[in-house]
């Protein structure tokens, strides 16, 4: 796997350097002033287009399966939030009712 070249680690493979990254981008001030999710990916992408373009001067086909595999991963955990989402509402929704207790 080809690696990026940055001023912070010269043998810094691209994939850890993105998630370094990622992690310590403050998405959550965009989101509180109104960007959508969308709009903050771009902004993250603007501000890190020297080192993007980096990745892209040696990017090969194992860079291209690892980028495939992180996308599926994404998809995934996208999944599992949806899935806990509908769970907490779902359980906000139910009603306890108590059986033993006669109509009165």
């Amino acid at each position: 796997m080809k690696k990026i070249i940055n001023k912070k680690n010269k043998n810094e493979p691209w994939f850890k350097w993105l998630t370094r990254e990622l992690n310590s981008y403050e998405a959550f001030q965009d989101f509180e002033s109104g960007k959508n999710p969308r709009d903050v990916a771009e902004d993250f992408i603007s501000r890190n287009s020297t080192a993007i373009s980096e990745v892209f001067e040696n990017f090969d086909e194992e860079d291209k399966d690892t980028l495939d595999q992180f996308l599926k991963l994404t998809e995934c955990e996208m999944h599992v939030f949806r899935i806990l989402e509908k769970k907490i509402e779902l359980r906000n929704k139910v009603r306890f009712v108590d059986f033993k207790k006669g109509k009165k």
